[in-house]
Order: structure tokens, then C-alpha cells, then sequence
């Protein structure tokens, strides 16, 4: 349900965007969502619809990239993508498990599309 308040969100950025460049409708909306977030993406448009009735954002699509997850290891610099079947976060190149998520949880608005 936490994709409701989410929703909300992108629809406040967006709307305050819009109109202080006096845009007249929102067309669309791109969105980068990192890959192991736990947000739908039909939820997130379903919601958006909803929470956008009477705006000048009704109607828009949302536009999802979807942001790998990526780790860096902190022994030797190296950056590699998590494996989401095993969630093995050792580094390939060292093997030191000291390492940290650099991407793939983000969630921001990225650009309008408007009229």
C-alpha cells in the first residue's frame, strides 16, 4: 500500500514542476525505480490515475527505467551487479565481503513530458 503515498509524491514533484514553468497538462512522467525496490509498476500507474483525477497530470503515463542493482567493493574499488538469485555480495575480484549497494534502490522523478 505504500505505493498510495509514493504515488502521491510523484504527483506533488511534478505538478509544483509543471506550473512553475506554466506547463498546461502533464503528457508523462519518467521515473527511474531501482530494481530491488518492492514497487510495482502497474500499482504505481494504478495509483497514480487515481491520486491524479481533476490535476493537470490526469491521463499521464508514467514512463519506468528500472535502475540495476549494483555493489562496490570497498577492499578494491571493484563495482559489480548483485546477483538477485543468490543475493551473493562478495566481490568477484577480491573476494572480500566488504561491500556496499551503490544503486538499485533509487526512486526519483527523472523528467516531464508536458504541453
Amino acid at each position: 500500500m505504500h505505493e498510495l503515498s509514493v504515488t502521491q509524491s510523484i504527483l506533488d514533484i511534478s505538478l509544483e514542476y509543471a506550473r512553475n514553468n506554466q506547463a498546461k497538462q502533464i503528457v508523462a512522467i519518467q521515473l527511474q525505480i531501482g530494481e530491488i525496490t518492492d514497487f510495482d509498476d502497474e500499482w504505481i500507474q494504478r495509483y497514480f490515475d487515481f491520486v491524479s483525477k481533476g490535476t493537470m497530470a490526469e491521463g499521464a503515463k508514467l514512463r519506468i527505467t528500472r535502475i540495476p542493482a549494483k555493489l562496490q567493493c570497498q577492499s578494491c574499488s571493484f563495482v559489480f551487479p548483485l546477483d538477485r538469485a543468490t543475493w551473493e555480495s562478495q566481490c568477484p575480484s577480491c573476494r572480500s565481503k566488504d561491500t556496499q549497494l551503490i544503486s538499485g534502490k533509487e526512486f526519483r522523478v527523472e523528467a516531464l513530458e508536458v504541453n
